[in-house]
């Protein structure tokens, strides 16, 4: 961890310059899945206590757009921050051939209030969603993990795939499903044809009962209101990622994978944001108390991960600011 003795002009909060913006390609130069995987494993301990973060502001915009206000702040030498990302979600983009999450991150200094950079929040939220799934599946997932399963084949699905493949290097299978079967066979090939995937097969399968009974990992990123993953369909052993839920109305798997699987969260918002678990606790399937652990108490080892080869696992992530600071963090100082 960089401190505030040793950071460059460009590192340092208390330099004064112009902001400076970060734009997609920069982060895309800068920033690796394993490399933010590995800086969250790292920091997430140490400085996770030390950030202030209020559960994010969800405003309806119309009864099918959102937009969120997402701040963080931390006053420790080692992350004198403040960042606050801007997110406006329009599902039915999808339509007009559009993204259906659009961002920006600004981060200012903790120290003095200065603006110190606008980021590309879009791809920045991309990377670290996908991130911390890549993180928690290094952890709960098996060992000789081998296919990956990705429901969903929108913008965010790249990066589920290569976090899943830097995190657990055994998968050498990834098969996608989408309701729009053309976008999953599009991503497959996409895939195939481009990056440094050595020995990992692509393919898209419109059958989504059928693949969910190979999946080691199945991914999910979608914004379904019905649930998709069957979890008497879940493979024994399997570990599932659930991402894209972030209000009460969005199911993505259904009561049997959560009452099936031992389910941890990233953090505690997705107790009270997460449709699967808050329709679970309002039905009486599982108990709030039955969730077995957040992503820090996993890396710091208080809480157990899997405990056997047989044992599914779940985990739901909701995002944070925590985890935006500390992605933007590592791509502001190394500018």
């Amino acid at each position: 961890m960089a401190s505030t003795s040793n950071l460059t002009k460009n590192q340092n909060p208390n330099n004064p310059k112009a902001p400076i913006f970060i734009s997609a390609d920069s982060l895309h130069s800068i920033l690796s899945h394993s490399s933010l995987i590995q800086h969250f494993h790292s920091s997430l301990p140490k400085l996770s206590p030390t950030i202030q973060t209020p559960i994010r502001q969800n405003y309806a915009v119309s009864p099918h757009s959102s937009l969120l206000l997402m701040p963080s702040w931390c006053s420790s030498p080692s992350l004198p921050y403040i960042g606050v990302k801007l997110v406006t979600s329009f599902p039915q983009n999808s339509s007009l051939n559009l993204p259906g999450i659009h961002a920006s991150y600004v981060l200012f200094s903790s120290t003095n209030g200065q603006t110190l950079a606008s980021v590309d929040g879009t791809v920045l939220t991309l990377y670290r969603t996908a991130c911390v799934s890549g993180l928690a599946s290094k952890i709960l997932a098996r060992n000789d993990s081998k296919v990956l399963v990705m429901i969903g084949a929108g913008n965010l699905a790249p990066h589920l795939i290569k976090a899943h493949l830097a995190a657990r290097p055994s998968l050498k299978r990834v098969i996608i499903w989408n309701r729009t079967m053309k976008k999953a066979s599009d991503l497959a090939e996409h895939l195939s044809k481009h990056g440094d995937h050595n020995g990992v097969c692509f393919e898209s399968n419109e059958n989504l009962g059928e693949i969910l009974q190979l999946g080691d990992i199945v991914s999910c990123a979608t914004n379904s209101e019905v649930p998709l993953v069957r979890g008497g369909r879940l493979k024994v052993g399997a570990h599932l990622d659930l991402v894209g839920s972030y209000k009460h109305t969005m199911r993505e798997c259904d009561d049997e994978a959560v009452k099936r699987g031992r389910v941890f969260v990233d953090n505690e918002a997705a107790l009270v944001e997460a449709g699967e678990l808050v329709g679970a606790f309002e039905r009486g399937v599982i108990k709030e108390e039955d969730i077995a652990g957040n992503l820090v108490e996993l890396i710091e080892g208080k809480k157990m991960g899997r405990r056997d080869d047989d044992e599914v696992t779940v985990f739901k992530s909701v995002g944070s600011g925590v985890v935006d600071l500390l992605a933007a963090q590592l791509v502001y100082e190394a500018m």
